[in-house]
This record gives structure tokens, sequence and C-alpha cells, in this order.
């Protein structure tokens, strides 16, 4: 994988978990808590600026009852 492919995951990923999120009508401290994840991880995942373990992500998708592909699916 090229770095410019890496880079747009974690933007598409990034974008995706603000918009689940926003979805479930959350801040980023009560994901954050909800997670039991430090309320600036989840700033900084959502500003693309952070790498993220593979079950970090599936939690992630387990909280919010959706496949893990699902956060990294596009509306591009």
């Amino acid at each position: 994988m090229s770095q410019d492919s890496a880079i747009l995951n974690r933007k598409i990923l990034a974008c995706n978990i603000a918009k689940y999120r926003k979805k479930h009508h959350l801040s980023r401290e009560e994901l954050s808590l909800a997670l039991g994840f430090d309320n600036s991880y989840i700033s900084k995942l959502e500003k693309s600026k952070v790498n993220i373990t593979l079950d970090k992500l599936t939690y992630i998708a387990d909280y919010f009852h959706i496949e893990l592909k699902n956060l990294f699916e596009s509306d591009l």
C-alpha cells in the first residue's frame, strides 16, 4: 500500500468515526467515556492524526453495532 492510500484510508476512517458519533448524538467526550479511550485520542482519530489497532477498531464498530468494513466505506 502506498503512503497516499494509507493517508486516504485514515481520512475515510476519521470521517466515518465522526459520522457515526454524530449520528448517535454523542460528543467526543461522551464517546471517549463510553469506549474507555482518552478524549484527546478520539479527537486525534477524527483528525486522522493517529494510527489505531485492529482491536480498537473492532471495539468501535461493535459499539456502533456496525461491521468493521463500514468504518472504511467512502462516500466519495
